[in-house]
């Protein structure tokens, strides 16, 4: 399995240091869907078509999310599609844009997992993979290839202002 740690994301991703929004994760989550279904034992509610999620500038659409809460906080949210897709803009107004048939967003971990045609972009510039993990608070990505799919990196270069 080849393996590609790029913990100089701000390379890759900004032209100066580009943090997602420092009070996302303070918002409260905000999600519309075709229909939902609560299982209380299991403390998840499943959120089925045409889902819309937002928490602060967190944006999420997928077919079908399923929400996971632990002592009364979200621990996790996977959102599953064709291509779901993960936005979030930076403190200095950029958007990440993240797509995949699988999303899991691990709230206490700052932990996007993107999983099955994974993509993860921002300002041009563009990763591929099968799977991307990345720490948004960190700004920490892994993207891992497999034996028929490597991972593919576009860098744009940056434009100059004079």
């Amino acid at each position: 399995m080849k393996i590609s740690h790029l913990s100089l994301i701000t390379c890759l991703f900004a032209s100066s240091c580009a943090f997602a929004l420092s009070n996302d994760t303070e918002q409260p989550v905000y999600i519309d869907s075709d229909s939902q279904q609560l299982d209380l034992k299991n403390n998840q509610v499943t959120f089925i078509g045409n889902v819309t999620l937002k928490q602060g500038s967190i944006s999420i659409h997928a077919d079908k999310l399923v929400v996971t809460r632990e002592d009364g906080n979200i621990k996790e949210i996977r959102g599953f599609g064709n291509l779901a897709t993960f936005s979030q803009l930076t403190d200095e107004g950029k958007t990440l844009y993240g797509e995949a048939k699988t999303l899991t967003y691990q709230m206490r971990n700052d932990q996007l997992t993107m999983s099955e045609k994974a993509m993860l972009s921002q300002d041009d510039s563009v990763i591929r993979s099968t799977t991307i993990r990345y720490k948004i608070s960190a700004q920490k990505l892994i993207a891992d290839g497999n034996s028929s799919s490597r991972v593919s990196t576009v860098l744009q270069p940056q434009a100059v202002s004079k």
